[in-house]
């Protein structure tokens, strides 16, 4: 007798709730249609990577409604195979293996999905990291999201990144001789660094918009009310709510 089939479906969100869709050209320089987060739901339950594996009665997880839900097909797997399925991959799904662009919710739900019904979420969510990356702020923004990592593997709070190129500083001249070339050399190094500035003017505010964002997700972990995920979440949306709203009073 046939096992019987269990129908599958991807949940799709936005972290960002429509903001990125608004404010990612000026931010990235190129549009970003949203923040995907997913979770499969099979079995009358919604099972997504967030500090581990988990698993929640399906319209009961902390994202609030789907904004898409994608239909994945049907699978004749019983529950039980693949809960044992989950409790042997769980090493590999855990708070300290999570990677914001390659080893994500999205990516969990992709292997689930792949294990149930043989075939893969769609490639937008998958290209997401890429896309934001290959973007005119992507260089930028990669060392904040390699000290937000390192600090919450670390459960420490993030500490605002400097963007900011190390350089070696030239050795003293304590003879006093070619004190007049180390000025020029001087002279030379300033005009360097003001053609640097005028060459990306805003440089220094997308800075600042990345230590405020740092500084929001530091104050929302210290009341420990949110997960990371939902920390970070949050702490990007304020920050492109109020940088939204200036602009539109500029405007």
């Amino acid at each position: 007798m046939a096992e019987e089939g269990y129908k599958v479906v991807l949940n799709v969100y936005d972290l960002s709730n429509g903001l990125a869709r608004q404010l990612s050209t000026s931010f990235l320089g190129k549009p970003i249609e949203a923040i995907w987060h997913t979770g499969v739901v099979v079995y009358g339950n919604e099972y997504f990577f967030g500090g581990g594996i988990q698993s929640l009665p399906a319209g009961r997880t902390p994202y609030g409604r789907p904004v898409r839900v994608v239909e994945m097909g049907e699978t004749h797997i019983p529950r039980e195979v693949f809960e044992d399925y989950l409790r042997d991959i769980s090493p590999r799904y855990t708070a300290e293996t999570y990677r914001l662009l390659s080893h994500n919710c999205n990516n969990f739900s992709n292997e689930v999905a792949q294990f149930l019904v043989g075939a893969g979420i769609p490639d937008y969510i998958l290209n997401l990291p890429a896309e934001v990356m290959s973007s005119p702020m992507g260089p930028l923004i990669m060392p904040m999201i390699q000290n937000l990592e390192s600090t919450l593997r670390a459960n420490a709070a993030p500490q605002a990144t400097q963007f900011i190129p190390t350089s070696v500083p030239p050795p003293q001249n304590k003879t006093g001789e070619g004190s007049s070339s180390s000025r020029q050399e001087d002279k030379a190094d300033n005009v360097k660094q003001s053609s640097a500035s005028a060459a990306d003017p805003l440089g220094g505010a997308r800075g600042k918009v990345q230590e405020e964002v740092m500084r929001e997700f530091a104050a929302i972990m210290a009341s420990g009310t949110l997960r990371a995920s939902e920390a970070a979440a949050l702490a990007m949306r304020r920050v492109m709510e109020r940088h939204g709203d200036a602009t539109m009073q500029q405007s």
